[in-house]
């Protein structure tokens, strides 16, 4: 799954990876049920619903979308330890190269495998990958039922507001 990314975006989004739907149809979060699109519109980085293929309207947005692991697969959490670990280590390459204000990663579990941060908790962290914040928001996947659809709204618009208030 190719990125969507640009140098010194505001935010760039880091899903864990894709699914198996997304990888096949070409466009990221794009499984029926996934909530990452409505997510955005709802807290407000959107103006409207985008489509999973309507995608590329981000870039001018100032917001793009990468994964910590580039393997497709059903679920999460099938992704090992090694993997999420590798990930991290391409990730922060990514990040150090394309300097976003901001690294958005979907999922905290995640982060904490990938970058070694068993007690990390959702929001921003405390470090920093080069210039680059860190903000951890849940997974926007419809697998993942721990987030209502208002509570996921409510965390990315926190990110939103912080953003703008930079």
């Amino acid at each position: 799954m190719p990125d969507l990314i640009a140098p010194e975006l505001r935010v760039l989004f880091c899903g864990i990876n894709p699914s198996v739907y997304s990888a096949v149809v070409g466009y990221h979060f794009a499984r029926p049920g996934n909530r990452f699109w409505p997510a955005l519109y709802a807290s407000g980085f959107t103006d409207r619903l985008f489509a999973p293929h309507e995608q590329d309207e981000l870039l001018v947005r100032g917001c793009g979308i990468t994964n910590v692991v580039d393997r497709a697969t059903v679920s999460a959490d099938v992704l090992t330890a090694e993997e999420l670990a590798e990930g991290g280590r391409r990730l922060e390459v990514k990040v150090r190269r394309y300097r976003p204000q901001c690294l958005a990663v979907l999922g905290i579990g995640a982060w904490r495998t990938a970058f070694k941060r068993p007690k990390a908790s959702l929001g921003p962290q405390s470090e920093m990958l080069g210039s680059t914040r860190v903000w951890v928001l849940p997974n926007p996947s419809g697998l993942n039922a721990h987030y209502r659809p208002e509570e996921l709204a409510r965390l990315f618009q926190e990110l939103r507001l912080a953003m703008a208030s930079r």
